[in-house]
């Protein structure tokens, strides 16, 4: 089992390509100015199987090229995300991870089932968000000290430098607004209260 506080099975906005995005629940970091708060709770979220998740990426394996993990923090469900790296990997998919860890952290301190997950991820976005260098400037991060790992060739730094950030909407059967992506979620948040103002 995995707990989650949601996933998509497609979307532009977590890294190059169409990826299939899973949001962990659960961080331990409390970052200040951490936009995923809601995920930050180890209790939250839903438990479900990794085969079933694992099922769902079969399901859109043709039309994605790769899957992400975020969160929360994703190393604190890492025996779970290594079957699920290892089963993307066998359809052919790269995965994309981030991580409020430091790379040199989990080499040192990490567990097994850890160090097992940095072994099945391609590309790592590691270090904590620290709004003290808050910058969008960069693709994918939202500060400056947050660094791209690339650990195979299954995404190249070519790939990262030509992507483009972006913030997707949705609202959901139940008339929930959902964002995802990387951006300047204040400035969204206020221009769709202005637009909501226009029509209302």
């Amino acid at each position: 089992m995995i707990r989650i506080g949601r996933y998509l099975p497609e979307t532009r906005a977590e890294g190059p390509g169409k990826r299939f995005a899973i949001w962990v629940q659960g961080c331990e970091l409390h970052c200040p100015g951490c936009f995923a708060t809601e995920l930050q709770p180890r209790t939250g979220g839903v438990l479900v199987p990794v085969s079933g998740l694992i099922e769902r990426i079969e399901a859109v394996k043709t039309g994605i090229c790769g899957v992400t993990f975020l969160g929360g923090e994703p190393f604190l469900q890492a025996s779970a995300l290594t079957r699920i790296a290892n089963a993307a990997h066998g359809m052919g998919l790269s995965v994309l991870c981030f991580t409020g860890y430091t790379m040199e952290w989990l080499l040192k301190n990490g567990d097994a089932d850890q160090k097992a997950l940095l072994g099945a991820v391609d590309l790592l976005i590691d270090g904590p968000y620290r709004e003290e260098l808050r910058s969008f400037r960069r693709p994918l991060v939202g500060s400056e000290n947050q660094r791209f790992r690339y650990l195979t060739e299954r995404i190249t730094p070519e790939e990262i430098q030509a992507y483009r950030n972006s913030i997707e909407c949705r609202i959901g059967p139940d008339g929930v607004l959902q964002l995802n992506g990387m951006g300047d979620f204040t400035m969204l948040a206020e221009r769709l209260r202005s637009a909501a103002k226009e029509v209302l």
